[in-house]
């Protein structure tokens, strides 16, 4: 008498699916985030004439408001919220150390290098983006959005 063989079971999402779902929804959060962050700082700069740094600051704080909205009810969704005002505070404290990265880049352009024209400053700002946002992708996963307790 032959035994069956137990059916294989598979997975509902692989982890590497859902790491990519994440990314892709941060990505796109951020895209989000990056334009309202590029044009208010493009604006306040040119017609309002405001200086290269708070020209970035100021609207990366309207950004970051929206982003905290999209990460919590869509991107991260998924991981444990504890109700409380400490996440929306964290969010924020390394939202200002994000900020800090891309006001370095600008301004290390700016001022350091020397470098006052719009592409120059645009390029500035992009590595500012591109370095501010994998440091908040990061700290987000780990301190801000956590996996659930199970």
């Amino acid at each position: 008498m032959q035994r069956s063989r137990p059916a294989k079971t598979v997975s509902s999402a692989p982890a590497y699916r859902a790491f990519l779902r994440e990314l892709v929804s941060f990505g796109l959060v951020g895209f989000v985030g990056t334009l309202i962050m590029i044009f208010g700082a493009n604006l306040m700069r040119a017609w309002l004439g405001g200086s290269p740094v708070t020209s970035v600051a100021v609207p990366t704080v309207v950004s970051t408001l929206s982003s905290y909205l999209l990460n919590r009810y869509w991107t991260f969704r998924h991981r444990d919220s504890d109700g409380s005002g400490r996440e929306v505070a964290i969010f924020f404290a390394l939202n200002g150390v994000g900020l800090a990265i891309q006001i370095l880049c600008t301004g290390f352009t700016y001022y350091s290098l020397g470098l006052h024209g719009g592409i120059a400053y645009n390029l500035g700002l992009l590595a500012g983006v591109v370095l501010g946002s994998a440091f908040r992708y990061w700290s987000y996963k780990k301190w801000v959005f956590t996996t659930a307790a199970v």
